[in-house]
């Protein structure tokens, strides 16, 4: 039950900081409320900065099929589209193979597992002076384990940031997720995003010639039109670019994944003496394309500081303050462009006029792509 350092979460970030830590000869606890393979709501479409990363892991995307992504295309409800050249480019792989291969990957180094079980609360000791304040997990019914350092990597929205009484928690969220993967015919070296009243869509290549279509849309547009379907019909629709996509594609799930209330509401990197990854520490807008890059880039920057203080080059404190203020040099002005991005999108006539402005002034979708992504790590 003692751990070097136990990771709250087994995504993208909680899974790479993990084989990252079992490199370096830690041992590493990781806690997944699921178990593997399975879905999630996520657009699938991972910039190529995160390759060198990757590989440093053992990981090759193209092993595994991945799709290779290197043209952008945008489109405002009413239709007008425009395209653009990606800089890094970037690989589609789905969360189903990505996140299985991680997970076995992480097995092969060593890191061990508690899967199917949620994480409720978490105590800190800060009377105990060995290896700096252990932390204790617990589940409904015991304790999990003990280590020195936490990471969260629980996603979104959880119980445990109600536990924590995180800020972002006290207001409701009135976004909604949806994904599919479908059969198309649209072209494999693309990402697109589709506009729509309230909301928008994002359709990309993943392996086995599929394709992910992910969209984010309110609460109320689905309250009312009543079911998915419908609201499909009447409000993404209305985008003849998503129009033809839902009429002429096959669809591969018998029912779509859907969650709940997504934040993107600003969010500390450390709670409580725990170090926030991924989703947990901050959540930038889909329409931006690069959340799970971020996702890594996070994880790695807290799995090597964490390594440092477990070596005893850092004190308690300095990984704290060392963690948030590098974490936000990286990552926070990605997410202040996102949501200001966001807002130019919030209804028809809006999305055409930005459309209409991205058109006259080609360079400034290159400069907003480029603001919400990052260099290779």
């Amino acid at each position: 039950m003692n751990y070097e350092t136990i990771i709250i979460g087994g995504g993208l970030a909680g899974l790479t900081a993990s084989i990252r830590l079992a490199q370096k000869g830690h041992r590493v606890l990781v806690v997944e409320r699921k178990m593997y393979p399975f879905h999630r709501v996520c657009g699938e479409y991972v910039s190529n900065e995160t390759r060198p990363f990757l590989q440093s892991l053992g990981f090759d995307p193209d092993e595994h099929g991945a799709a290779n992504i290197r043209q952008f295309q945008f489109t405002a409800p009413g239709g007008r589209s425009l395209q653009a050249t990606l800089d890094l480019g970037g690989f589609g792989l789905s969360r189903y193979l990505l996140d299985f291969e991680l997970f076995k990957l992480a097995q092969k180094q060593g890191v061990e597992f508690r899967l199917g079980t949620t994480v409720e609360r978490l105590e800190r000791d800060e009377n105990s002076k060995s290896r700096g304040e252990p932390f204790s997990i617990f589940n409904s019914q015991c304790c999990i384990g003990t280590a020195p350092v936490v990471l969260g990597s629980f996603g979104k929205r959880t119980k445990l940031d109600a536990a924590l009484d995180r800020n972002f928690m006290k207001a409701r969220s009135p976004y909604i997720g949806v994904k599919y993967h479908i059969k198309s015919d649209f072209p494999k070296d693309r990402i697109a995003l589709h506009n729509f009243q309230d909301g928008y869509c994002g359709i990309s290549a993943v392996e086995d010639s599929r394709y992910c279509l992910c969209y984010l849309t309110t609460r109320e547009n689905l309250r009312r039109h009543g079911t998915i379907p419908e609201m499909e019909w009447a409000v993404l629709g209305r985008n003849p670019h998503l129009k033809r996509i839902f009429n002429e594609s096959e669809m591969l799930y018998e029912k779509p994944e859907v969650i709940n209330e997504i934040s993107f509401a600003p969010k500390s990197a450390v709670e409580n003496g725990m170090l926030m990854v991924g989703d947990a520490a901050g959540l930038i807008t889909p329409l931006c394309g690069n959340g799970m890059a971020m996702a890594m880039h996070g994880a790695k920057l807290a799995a090597d500081l964490t390594d440092q203080f477990l070596s005893g080059k850092l004190t308690r404190e300095d990984l704290e303050k060392r963690y948030a203020s590098t974490w936000r040099r990286h990552f926070a002005g990605r997410l202040w462009v996102g949501r200001q991005v966001q807002k130019l999108f919030g209804s028809e006539r809006l999305s055409n006029l930005t459309a209409v402005g991205f058109g006259l002034a080609k360079p400034l979708l290159g400069a907003v792509i480029r603001a919400t992504h990052g260099q290779p790590f």
